[in-house]
């Protein structure tokens, strides 16, 4: 008989995790195995036994150590539960409303906000401001800003999100701006540099990312990071939660 959990965390690279854990694995009861994928790591603990209760038995102390070493850095232990379900889960849990406001991204930040059912309730507006004549229409972003910094800095993800939330009036926001590639990378911004912001309830946080991959696979990795923190930001702010 067997038993399964699996620790899902974000924001953390997967190489980091592995170094951090190997003690935990290879004593052969349980497994634990680790998969990643955009930004997500997720690690499988799976004991073993004569009978269910014993099963859960040889998982429990790890999955215990893994919530000790990484404890709101975890999102679920639920398989079902999505990183974007526990961002929805804790706004609607604080009746809180989001926008977003994206460049890089074009549009996935809220498209994985909206894969939640239900997110209508808590989803106000989101842009896709990918030129610097749309960041200043309709985010304010000043010229003189775009011109000293960039549309890829962090002065601008902070004017993006500020913008944001002023045009919506929403309790919290995100901000995403960076180079993608393959194109438009230079020595000082190179292809993989993306700038997220995070506005909850006036407080607001800008997160410098250096990213790797093809184009799809850093706008993905951008959306994860975006979406974690949020929800770090909200914990910090409001609620905890705990994992079962």
């Amino acid at each position: 008989m067997t038993f399964s959990k699996t620790v899902k965390i974000a924001g953390v690279d997967e190489a980091v995790i592995r170094e951090n854990i190997k003690d935990l694995i290879g004593s052969g009861n349980p497994i634990v195995t680790i998969s990643s994928e955009s930004g997500e790591t997720h690690i499988k603990i799976t004991g073993s036994g004569a009978d269910e209760s014993e099963a859960k038995k040889a998982a429990k102390p790890v999955v215990k150590e893994l919530k000790a070493r990484y404890g709101a850095l975890i999102y679920s232990t639920d398989p079902d539960i999505t990183l974007e379900q526990s961002v929805v889960d804790l706004l609607d849990k604080n009746s809180l409303t989001i926008s977003t406001a994206e460049s890089c991204t074009g549009g996935l930040i809220s498209g994985r906000i909206i894969n939640v059912p239900g997110a209508s309730e808590i989803i106000k507006v989101g842009f896709v401001t990918y030129s610097n004549k749309a960041k200043r229409k309709y985010l304010g972003v000043k010229r003189t800003t775009l011109d000293k910094y960039g549309a890829v800095s962090a002065e601008c993800a902070k004017e993006m999100v500020k913008g944001l939330i002023a045009q919506t009036k929403a309790d919290v926001g995100l901000s995403a701006t960076g180079i993608a590639g393959p194109d438009g990378g230079t020595e000082d911004k190179p292809v993989g540099l993306v700038y997220i912001g995070c506005s909850v309830c006036g407080n607001v946080k800008v997160k410098e990312l250096h990213l790797k991959g093809d184009r799809m696979q850093i706008r993905s990795q951008t959306v994860t990071e975006a979406l974690n923190l949020l929800r770090m930001c909200i914990l910090e702010y409001f609620t905890e939660t705990k994992l079962k």
